[in-house]
């Protein structure tokens, strides 16, 4: 039997126009939280350490931006929110808490958006910003006119986020902090369990038992991913369950998959009936999956399947979800925000059956944290096995202290101590990588560059280096 649910409650109430303050607001996942409260209706300001484009977006969503830090930027507000990466000690949160101003994470703030309208999530490892966005398009597809706050940009909106101020939000719901446990959601959809954040969890029991937690305090609609054992195991230990994926057992399940150019043709059925025919315009079958995810939840609220339907076939992706970035050559180069062992087989897996006929897939993997690479690089082993040439460079901190021992070499010993006949190039240096790659692509190739670093502008700079910008 399930556990009784009870919803996590809101630690500020957003009913009424407040006065609040984002700290590191052009960071991806404060800046939506900006944007939403002030489209919200109050008086948001704020405050990072340098001008970037994203902070434009803000300023047309009406939140004052402040560049540089300074203890009167709080003078006035009713709360203030920073992300974790955020230190405790800076000079404006602890000029909050001397005047008695509410300071919460960006995990409180998001919660009490969440508490202001019917609250869908989709939370897991691996999938949850496509997923996200594909199930807030299809309710704008049906009319529902939900709001939203994403992890990356959805294309086909320009944004990650919106108040729209009608009945539904769809929320993506990040666990590397635990802020999954703090929203007061109505439903959610469970993409899978996977190792990673074991700074935060310890181990990966840890985590399956976190998700176990999270799913038994939702009241509504609860969709789980049961392709994987671990979050089969969680969905099973939980009444009410509509279950998707692949997987024979799975409710809803994606058949019949046809790869087409770029995109991916594949019919839904419903318990052996089929209730829907997609018509997806991703590669790789790791995003029929989250189609089917997406899909799934919207029935569960009433949504048409051919509705949904509809609306996949025009998705338009995320940003960095197997970005395009030009081609030269005849080499294509794309950008992808891959950085765990299972999406860059899932990336490759794609490109290798997309149909488009590339000759060589070119793998390009920048590491990212130094604790996170310290406690997975073995994790590493066999994610590039698809791949034709794996080119490795350094860590990429974010924000993390350098750890004696451990850098990008890790995974290169994790890689070829599995498949020694693996052809691997070891490049640490930024010059070296872009140097390499803009003399070694050929005709046919298609180069994709992975990783949550730097590592982004890659495309453009090997396109640069080949004189083709």
């Amino acid at each position: 039997m399930s556990p009784v649910a009870v919803t996590p409650v809101a630690p500020l109430d957003l009913s009424s126009p407040r006065r609040l303050h984002v700290v590191g607001a052009a960071g991806p996942g404060m800046s939506a939280i900006a944007i939403a409260l002030a489209q919200m209706g109050h008086n948001v300001s704020g405050v990072d350490l340098r001008e970037r484009q994203v902070l434009d977006r803000l300023r047309a969503a009406g939140v004052a931006v402040n560049i540089g830090h300074h203890r009167s930027h709080v003078v006035g507000c009713d709360a203030v929110t920073a992300s974790t990466a955020i230190p405790p000690d800076l000079n404006e949160l602890d000029e909050a808490r001397k005047l008695g101003i509410t300071v919460l994470s960006r995990a409180g703030m998001l919660a009490s958006i969440c508490a202001q309208a019917k609250s869908l999530a989709v939370a897991g490892t691996h999938g949850k910003t496509t997923t996200t966005s594909m199930l807030m398009l299809i309710l704008a597809e049906a009319g529902l006119r939900p709001g939203f706050v994403i992890g990356g940009d959805v294309n086909d909106m320009g944004t990650g986020a919106q108040w729209t101020g009608d009945e539904w939000f769809v929320v993506e719901a990040d666990e590397s902090d635990g802020t999954h446990m703090e929203l007061p959601l109505h439903g959610t959809v469970l993409t899978n369990i996977d190792v990673d954040h074991l700074d935060h969890y310890g181990s990966l029991e840890e985590i399956e038992r976190s998700f176990d937690r999270y799913l038994g305090q939702i009241p509504g609609p609860k969709v789980v991913c049961v392709d994987g054992d671990r979050a089969a195991r969680v969905a099973a230990r939980h009444d009410g369950v509509a279950t998707y994926g692949l997987s024979d057992g799975a409710e809803y399940r994606a058949v019949r998959l046809r790869p087409d150019q770029g995109s991916f043709r594949f019919d839904v059925e419903r318990n052996g009936d089929t209730i829907a025919s997609v018509h997806l315009p991703l590669r790789g079958e790791h995003n029929v999956v989250n189609a089917v995810g997406a899909l799934t939840m919207a029935v569960q609220i009433g949504v048409d399947p051919d509705v949904a339907a509809e609306a996949l076939s025009r998705f338009g992706g995320v940003a960095r979800r197997f970005d395009i970035r030009g081609h030269h050559g005849g080499a294509t180069f794309v950008d992808d925000y891959a950085h765990l062992p299972t999406e860059i087989d899932a990336v490759l897996r794609a490109a290798r059956h997309s149909g488009d006929g590339w000759r060589r897939v070119v793998a390009v993997f920048q590491p990212n944290r130094y604790n996170r690479m310290a406690e997975m690089w073995r994790e590493y082993a066999d994610a590039f096995t698809v791949a034709d040439l794996v080119v490795l460079t350094d860590i990429y901190p974010s924000g993390t202290d350098p750890i004696p021992g451990v850098t990008g070499k890790l995974v290169v010993n994790a890689v070829l101590d599995e498949h020694p006949e693996t052809r691997v190039v070891w490049l640490p240096r930024r010059d070296e990588l872009v140097g390499y790659l803009a003399t070694h692509l050929a005709e046919g190739d298609v180069c994709i560059s992975m990783g949550c670093g730097d590592i982004a502008s890659l495309p453009d700079e090997v396109l640069a280096a080949r004189g083709a910008v």
